[in-house]
């Protein structure tokens, strides 16, 4: 709403009567002027003593979160229904809304920071995490533009370059050289993003080539992302080629290398191969450095996901995970899932970023500006679908200095020996055995006698709130997914998981010779 200038109504109203737009203008706007009533917006201090409350509120919530079921006890619709059909017409207390926190949203939470998430994988979050997200909130800072807050882009440059000393990964991906990297909200952007400057690269950007022309390579184990960001494309669900998996449920390397042979003879264009660094599933690693050199033979863009497992890449002994990665197009891994930095953080990498920024690239006169037009900075506007952008880099600026490399590294090196504990236990035991390979922090398993009882485990074990699983299936058997990663996760957890796994299967096989 428009404030009267110097808070005189009656002068706003004359300047919209003299300028012609008295019938534009609402007349209770016309004759009130202003805009929120004065002492409605928060003041410094009252934001002082409500931040301390929240702050002291989270503190809490982190503190006592493993004593809440992880899985929402609720039904559907029932948060709803304890809330108000209609907005409140008049301003409430901040306590009172504090308050409705804990009595409807908490119960109605899925709790993904307590240590017994062992779901999809980890999201998980950190103190100085959340206060660089509260700074950036703060600071309300939109970094479309190296112009409109230079430290936002520049901090985000050099917290990438940091991520790739890191992860040790190849220089090519460096922003002082041809490409350069940039924080997406989630590696499914980062996906669509390295599709549209495949596309801008094999097309030429000059749309000779049909849509269903083009074709895009991945495994049925790649991430769902990979098909729907052919859906935006334009390109279609039918332009993904699924590639045959190994008996690890990785791709194959030669049935990659005659899928694209038979769409070249028959007239198709490759436009992008996805390899997976740590599936979804099972988190199987595709074999990179053979599916470089077979993409680059056929002049596909190469693009490697590995969004969880590539914060691996942190431990020297783990880097086999990016063999192969000197020869990837594009490439990215996410803070927010296992490196303590919360959602959303994205890293995203490209080793040539000009066919990225000429896809994305739209310039209107409004975002005109000497800066831009000089070519000495980098405008992230161009590296990603929306135009606006939040200054992400605060966070993973405040996790990489409170952690340190060491602390990073030790925060991995935990969670694998866990899993391959874990893995072990599962190994030695007379009803349980591996369903994958447990390269990581993902242990995939499922009880010996078939997918009904290992499907009656996993649903009893999140009915009781004490831990949270989530399921895939394997060359057709019903598997349990263990993901080990959580912020506060220790052995003690894991092995209490351990025991409601063998004690639940054990009910249940009661139950049925009964």
């Amino acid at each position: 709403m428009v404030a009267a200038p110097g808070g005189q109504g009656d002068n706003f109203a004359a300047a919209v009567r003299l300028r012609g737009f008295r019938r534009s203008v609402p007349a209770a706007i016309v004759k009130r002027g202003a805009g929120v009533p004065p002492g409605q917006h928060m003041t410094a201090e009252e934001f002082r003593r409500h931040g301390r409350d929240v702050v002291d509120w989270i503190a809490d919530y982190l503190e006592r979160v493993d004593d809440l079921p992880v899985l929402a006890q609720v039904e559907p619709g029932e948060v709803r229904a304890q809330l108000p059909v209609h907005p409140p017409e008049d301003a409430e207390p901040f306590d009172e809304i504090l308050a409705d926190v804990d009595r409807v949203i908490v119960p109605g939470l899925t709790h993904w920071q307590s240590p017994s998430f062992f779901a999809y994988f980890p999201a998980n979050t950190s103190g100085p995490s959340i206060l660089g997200e509260l700074l950036s909130a703060g600071l309300g800072v939109q970094g479309m533009l190296w112009a409109t807050s230079p430290a936002c882009t520049e901090l985000e440059t050099l917290v990438l370059d940091w991520m790739i000393e890191l992860l040790a990964l190849p220089d090519r991906f460096r922003s002082d050289g041809a490409g350069g990297g940039v924080l997406q909200d989630s590696a499914s952007s980062a996906t669509l993003c390295a599709l549209l400057a495949a596309r801008e690269r094999v097309t030429g950007g000059s749309g000779d080539l049909p849509a269903a022309q083009l074709v895009v390579y991945a495994t049925a184990e790649a991430h769902s992302s990979v098909e729907k960001a052919a859906r935006i494309a334009g390109l279609g669900s039918a332009a993904v080629h699924l590639i045959p998996v190994d008996d690890n449920h990785a791709m194959r390397p030669e049935a990659l290398d005659a899928a694209l042979a038979e769409d070249v003879g028959a007239g198709r264009t490759p436009c992008l191969v996805v390899a997976t660094v740590g599936t979804t599933g099972s988190n199987a690693v595709d074999p990179v450095a053979a599916i470089a050199e077979i993409t680059a033979r056929h002049g596909a863009w190469l693009h490697v996901d590995a969004a969880m497992s590539g914060i691996a890449a942190l431990c020297e002994e783990l880097r086999w995970l990016h063999d192969g990665l000197d020869r990837a197009d594009s490439y990215c891994v996410n803070p927010h899932k296992w490196m303590l930095t919360n959602f959303d953080c994205d890293c995203f990498y490209v080793a040539d970023r000009e066919p990225l920024v000429r896809a994305l690239s739209v310039l209107p006169e409004y975002l005109r500006n000497v800066a831009s037009d000089s070519g000495a900075v980098l405008d992230y506007r161009d590296w990603q679908v929306p135009l606006g952008r939040r200054f992400r880099a605060l966070k993973l600026w405040f996790v990489i200095r409170h952690y340190g490399g060491s602390g990073l590294r030790r925060h991995v090196r935990d969670h694998v020996a866990l899993a391959q504990e874990l893995a072990d236990w599962v190994r030695a035991d007379r009803d349980w055995e591996l369903a994958a390979p447990a390269p990581l922090n993902l242990v995939c398993l499922r009880h010996r006698d078939g997918d009904g009882v290992t499907q009656q485990v996993l649903e009893r074990l999140n009915a009781s709130g004490a831990a949270y699983l989530t399921h895939t299936r394997l060359q057709g058997r019903y598997v349990l997914r263990v993901a080990i990663g959580g912020a506060t996760t220790r052995r003690e957890h894991v092995q209490r998981l351990w025991h409601l796994l063998r004690d639940t299967a054990d009910a249940v096989s009661a139950e049925s010779d009964r």
